[in-house]
């Protein structure tokens, strides 16, 4: 139970830590192959760009988690609490339906890939499996992201009974 709740809290945040710092690693390197050495690395390129795709759908579910996508809140500020929570609830639903379709077609795409990457003979399954990984990740989160806000509507309808009854109103 708590190498799940470690892989819940760390999962992502460590593997972009490492892809980040491989990408950073391979980059240097090849630069000082060929502004030291005068010599490159024919593979340096295209393994950077890899860990760079994984990175990118790697990191929106990390967004997910961490609340930290953009969103724009002038209709939301329309409306009360319940309305706002109601609002994201509806967003929420939106991004797993499309994460959900590109998770599904991601690993029908990575299932028909059947050539290798150039320099270094790498299934291109592997490149191809980033997004499907990354929305499946993405899914987990955002289902996590509507089960809390499905507490907190349920919560709020609690504290305005609550507060109904307090004030004579019921």
């Amino acid at each position: 139970m708590k190498t799940l709740q470690w892989l819940d809290e760390n999962l992502e945040k460590y593997a972009l830590i490492f892809l980040s710092s491989f990408t950073v690693i391979i980059i240097f390197t090849q630069v000082i192959m060929r502004y030291v050495f005068g010599n490159s690395l024919s593979w340096s390129e295209e393994i950077a760009r890899y860990a760079f795709i994984w990175m990118i759908y790697i990191g929106v579910s990390y967004g997910v988690k961490e609340n930290k996508h953009l969103n724009v809140d002038a209709f939301a500020m329309l409306f009360k609490k319940k309305g706002k929570i109601i609002l994201k609830m509806v967003s929420t639903i939106f991004f797993l339906l499309f994460a959900l379709v590109i998770g599904v077609y991601g690993f029908d795409i990575v299932a028909k890939i059947t050539r290798e990457s150039a320099a270094l003979q790498l299934p291109m399954g592997w490149v191809y499996a980033a997004p499907a990984i990354g929305m499946v990740l993405t899914t987990i989160r955002l289902i996590q992201k509507l089960s809390g806000q499905v507490k907190e509507l349920k919560n709020i309808k609690r504290t305005d009974n609550y507060d109904d009854v307090r004030e004579g109103a019921i």
